[in-house]
């Protein structure tokens, strides 16, 4: 199993898998998008503190679920390319870069219109909001650290560890409701049905929370098919110098 699971590291094996599953990700994502969006918009009550803005959390959610699980995807991916300098796993954590930031990006803005009726402004300098503020810019180095160095071997290298420093930060927007005093809400999902919001609005976040998933996972196999792809024709360039 432990073989057969590394096999997928070479980039053939890689692009026969992935472009077999992309047709089936990208139509569960744009199935169960469009349902949570109708679901959430036009079957869910009002709140209210915050009328129909309360349906933003069918948007904030997911996103900052995501901007800290993607970045935790890195530093695993990360890892293994470190450890067994699996060029894939450099790539994976490449391409998931730019989707883990627009995450965070969405995540940010949609919790200052989500918060603004409650805390009376767009932005306050709290644990939780600071730490996912500096995760992006986390994001953002990294992404700009790939594009500095010329050699992708050494970039990929440098890249990886700047991602493990920053996964302090990952773990800071995690649990900092639970570490430091915060004005952010708890998890509005959680394996404690007494912490969970309304059934009225978890089942649609639910499917919206699946969605963002699904759209995750087709738009890294597609960043990472680009990516092997140009790395192809880069080799064929050098090769006729």
């Amino acid at each position: 199993m432990s073989t057969s699971f590394w096999s997928f590291a070479n980039p053939n094996k890689f692009m026969r898998l992935s472009g077999a599953l992309l047709p089936f990700t990208a139509v569960i994502a744009a199935a169960l998008i469009v349902v949570g969006l109708f679901w959430s918009l036009f079957a869910t009550p009002s709140a209210e503190l915050h009328g129909q803005g309360v349906k933003m959390l069918f948007v904030h959610v997911p996103a900052a679920f995501f901007s800290i699980n993607v970045y935790g995807m890195m530093v695993v991916a990360s890892l293994i390319g470190l450890v067994r300098s699996h060029p894939v796993s450099h790539l994976a954590a490449k391409s998931a870069a730019p989707i883990g930031a627009a995450f965070t990006l969405l995540a940010i803005v949609t919790g200052a219109l989500w918060g603004m009726p409650g805390w009376g402004s767009y932005w306050e300098w709290d644990a939780r909001l600071t730490s996912i503020l500096i995760l992006l810019f986390f994001y953002l180095g990294y992404i700009a650290l790939w594009n500095a160095i010329e050699d992708p071997v050494k970039a990929a290298d440098l890249a990886a560890i700047l991602c493990l420093v920053g996964s302090i930060f990952a773990f800071l927007a995690r649990y900092a409701s639970l570490l430091f005093p915060t004005l952010h809400q708890g998890s509005s999902l959680s394996v404690d049905a007494d912490t969970n919001v309304d059934n009225s609005f978890y089942y649609p976040l639910l499917v919206m929370m699946v969605g963002y998933f699904f759209v995750f996972v087709t738009l890294l196999l597609v960043s990472v098919r680009t990516e092997i792809r140009a790395r192809r024709v880069r080799a064929l360039r050098l090769a006729e110098r």
